[in-house]
């Protein structure tokens, strides 16, 4: 299916004046003030983090021709970590192909051009005489069979075996309304009962990594070129105590690996572990920003202060997994022994995720993670996840991370949010969130932000969202000296073509100039590559009437022509699955020089791109 990217340009937004009909003058100096700082297909593979024997832990396989299926709590697991699997029984009249299938994460994409890894285990849980085909494929929810293949199985097999085959599909589908099976001949094995363990298919995955990424995704996000990629998923970190995450519970074998029940309810397999991440960040050419479970979960519970010593330790090996000596480490000579005897690369840790839920434990949390932490590591640098001083935490952390969700008004009204702030050292990371996540514009019902569609709550982004969040990154790259990276999440949504304009037109160099007032209604900001002498002209227009602004450049040479990326539509336009292109970046040739006049329309974001010298 393809990846399609919902529209969105930036963050927080605040209320806005009406529209002065006056050239704006902006004058630009050409001396720069500051530097600018999985791809599995089949779900509920493995039956984890489920109750045996309730109708909803068969979600979503299906029988096939009359099979009984059921999740038990086997006797004899496949593993410790995945104590359940799916028992099948044959009807003692079957005939034809009898068994399972499953429709994947709402549909499988097949793809003639792919070879599919599938896999599974299987044992009887009672010795048989039985010996009989074993088929796995791909079909469509018309019957269509577009890839199969066979092996054999013997009833003999009474404790685990592993499968695997290749499928290679005959045509591609025309849709995603496809399935894949698992099917015995029903006359040879009828009355016979099998158990199932840790399904898997997986299409080519991007580097060939094993049990990777999906090719799709993970060249969109390359060809984003991130700079670097928070894990392990916003504020997934756990919900409660026993659901935490926990990064050796996600590395090894995918049987060593028990899944839990992630912060939004449903079930994480935790195929997509640690090292599957590292690997990804590697392969990317973006670095991560790695959280540790600090003694605080989601349900408000927090661990005492004389309980968290083996927690610390937890995160001084998760680390010591990513950037340790493993002839000094066990947690680094586990990664060796995966295949990465090297270091990952890694700089940043949060301690913690969103504890301004828990600020009063984070006041002892904070010193004796960050104190043992930046002790064992002292090269790498900590993030607070507390509100900046609020409380007050000692020592001083180096950085925060800060989250917002708010209204379009809120983002506009707080462009020049971190314009007061004290330089201090202390630098932030700013995250945005659009429906789910950091830092966004949801809502225009500042009361009830997540309140239902009908109560303001955007569906998906708007124009006006999206330019109101464009306004408030114009702050964040005027203040780029402590504002030291900023996200959005989610990354990815299922709708087509790419607006990140901010992220991929920034140069090295913040160029001071005629600031945007705070009463008014238009912003900018303005940064040069020093390499290329390109210098990118930002411009937000969050208001209902197109605005005009005069650029002076302060330059000996200015080319007389330059780029503009325009992004433009109506107030409540939004790129959708049904709408998916409405608004799309525009690029065009635009007249420029020392000194050039421009309309920026409403609700547009504008990157104007001109060579100088």
């Amino acid at each position: 299916m393809a990846v399609r990217y919902f529209l969105t340009a930036a963050l927080l937004a605040g209320l806005y004046v009406p529209v002065c009909q006056a050239v704006t003058t902006v004058s630009v100096s050409a001396t720069a003030s500051h530097a600018i700082p999985t791809t599995l297909l089949l779900q509920n593979r493995a039956f984890q983090q489920v109750t045996p024997g309730d109708t909803s832990s068969l979600d979503p396989w299906v029988a096939v021709n009359g099979a009984e299926l059921e999740v038990i709590a086997d006797t004899d697991p496949v593993s410790s970590a995945l104590p359940n699997s799916l028992q099948v029984m044959i009807p003692s009249a079957a005939t034809g192909s009898v068994g399972v299938s499953n429709p994947g994460y709402w549909g499988i994409n097949v793809n003639s051009s792919w070879t599919y890894n599938a896999s599974l285990y299987y044992r009887f849980p009672s010795e048989s005489s039985y010996s009989g085909t074993l088929t796995v494929g791909l079909e469509s929810d018309s019957g269509e069979v577009f890839a199969s293949n066979s092996t054999t199985i013997n009833g003999s097999q009474t404790s685990w075996a592993n499968v695997f085959l290749t499928l290679t599909p005959s045509s591609s589908a025309t849709n995603t309304n496809n399935s894949f099976f698992v099917t015995v001949n029903g006359s040879e094995a009828a009355g016979e009962t099998i158990n199932f363990a840790l399904f898997s298919l997986f299409p080519p995955t991007y580097k060939d990594r094993p049990n990777g990424m999906r090719i799709d995704i993970a060249e969109t996000l390359a060809g984003m070129k991130p700079a670097f990629f928070r894990f392990p998923g916003g504020n997934n970190l756990g919900e409660s105590f026993d659901t935490r995450w926990q990064w050796n519970a996600t590395v090894g074998s995918l049987l060593d690996r028990p899944g839990r029940v992630g912060d939004w309810g449903y079930v994480n397999t935790d195929g997509l572990g640690l090292l599957e991440y590292l690997y990804f960040f590697e392969d990317v050419g973006m670095q991560p920003i790695m959280a540790v479970w600090a003694g605080y979960s989601l349900d408000g519970d927090s661990e005492p202060e004389d309980a968290l010593a083996p927690f610390i330790q937890q995160a001084i090996d998760q680390i010591n997994f990513v950037v340790g000596d493993p002839s000094t480490s066990d947690a680094a000579a586990l990664r060796a022994s995966l295949g990465h005897p090297d270091p990952f690369y890694l700089q940043y840790v949060e301690i913690g995720n969103e504890d301004f839920f828990a600020s009063d434990s984070y006041t002892y949390r904070w010193p004796d993670f960050y104190g043992n932490l930046s002790a064992a590591f002292p090269n790498l640098t900590f993030i607070a996840t507390a509100y900046p001083f609020d409380p007050v935490i000692y020592p001083t952390p180096p950085h925060y991370d800060v989250h917002v969700y708010q209204t379009p008004d809120w983002f506009i009204e707080n462009a020049f949010y971190y314009d007061s702030f004290e330089r201090n050292g202390t630098t932030y990371f700013e995250l945005t969130d659009n429906i789910q996540g950091e830092y966004a514009s949801i809502s225009t019902n500042a009361s009830n932000l997540y309140g239902t569609a009908a109560e303001g709550r955007f569906l998906y982004p708007t124009v006006q969202s999206s330019t109101a969040e464009a306004a408030f990154m114009t702050g964040l790259e005027r203040n780029s000296d402590i504002v030291f990276a900023a996200s959005y999440a989610p990354l990815l949504n299922l709708v087509n073509d790419s607006q990140w304009l901010f992220s991929v037109n920034v140069g090295d160099e913040y160029l001071p100039s005629t600031l945007p007032t705070e009463s008014g209604s238009l912003f900018w900001t303005i940064s040069r590559n020093s390499t290329s002498n390109d210098v990118f002209i930002k411009v937000v227009n969050p208001a209902s009437d197109d605005q005009d602004v005069l650029f002076d450049l302060a330059f000996t040479t200015v080319a007389s022509t330059g780029t503009l990326q325009l992004l433009h539509g109506g107030q409540n336009d939004s790129n959708t699955p049904t709408t998916p292109d409405l608004v799309t970046p525009q690029t065009s040739t635009i007249a420029t020089g020392q000194t050039f006049n421009y309309t920026a329309p409403s609700y547009s974001v504008s990157v104007i791109t001109v060579n100088v010298s």
